[in-house]
């Protein structure tokens, strides 16, 4: 059996449809679920956290980190065409 683990369970995670611990037969099948997953959560998740898989023996853990702080601009990019 393989297993996708999801490190920390933050509120996004806990609002959604996905569950923790998700086992499967397949290693392709644990894979495959487990980088659809890391893609949702960094695209469709609130964005105060980064996800990315590991592989871990026949675990498949999703990590999560928070996101740097971005200071606050006044609105520029810092491309240097707003002045």
């Amino acid at each position: 059996m393989y297993t996708i683990h999801v490190t920390k369970e933050c509120g996004c995670f806990k609002k959604s449809a996905f569950e923790n611990d998700k086992q499967f037969e397949s290693k392709d099948d644990a894979l495959l679920q487990a980088k659809l997953m890391e893609s949702h959560m960094n695209q469709k998740f609130c964005q105060k956290h980064h996800f990315w898989v590991e592989e871990d023996g026949n675990t498949f853990r999703i990590n999560v980190e928070e996101r740097p702080k971005v200071e606050e601009s006044g609105g520029c990019c810092g491309g240097g065409h707003c002045s």
